[in-house]
């Protein structure tokens, strides 16, 4: 062993055994990566792909919207047994808006497994007043909302917590 050491005959087996390694390597991440669950990203409530053909168009209408518009989470905090969500959208007077329509899903960050579509409303003192719900999980939610006002429409998410009062729009 130590004449192959020595008169340098062991660097082509090193070599070999290396890219054989390296392959093996390659071929178990492809093998890990595709057992795992992906999610495409919903954000705009359709397929990334479409979301980003579409892009411009939906970063304008954004903009349309909020020059006459505003939305407001006004739940009073997510709750596992029986939340109730409740949306405000006003003029930019502060004038509540009574023909605005709204579809809403909740789901869970990275799973579609437990998505509930919201889309049975009604409109009670200036607030748009979801039917309540049940959430199979404790933790973090994602609400999104498409809300449509004559042409204009705009998407409204919100990440909210079973845990804490507080949400984020996102």
């Amino acid at each position: 062993m130590n004449k192959i050491l020595a008169s340098g005959k062991i660097w082509p087996y090193a070599i070999g055994i290396s890219i054989i390694l390296i392959f093996g390597a390659c071929v178990a991440t492809i093998v890990v990566a595709s057992k795992l669950p992906v999610e495409k990203s919903d954000t705009y409530m359709m397929d990334y792909h479409q979301a980003d053909a579409n892009a411009n168009d939906l970063i304008n209408a954004r903009i349309e919207f909020d020059k006459k518009y505003k939305i407001e989470y006004v739940t009073d905090g997510l709750s596992q047994d029986k939340s109730i969500l409740k949306y405000k959208v006003t003029d930019l007077a502060g004038k509540t808006i009574e023909n605005a329509k709204l579809k809403v899903i909740v789901t869970r960050p990275n799973s579609r497994k437990y998505d509930q579509e919201l889309m049975d409303y009604k409109y009670d003192n200036g607030i748009y007043v979801f039917k309540p719900i049940k959430l199979e999980l404790a933790g973090r939610w994602d609400i999104m909302a498409k809300v449509n006002v004559d042409k204009l429409q705009r998407y409204y998410n919100v990440k909210a917590d079973t845990r804490a009062k507080e949400a984020y729009e996102y």
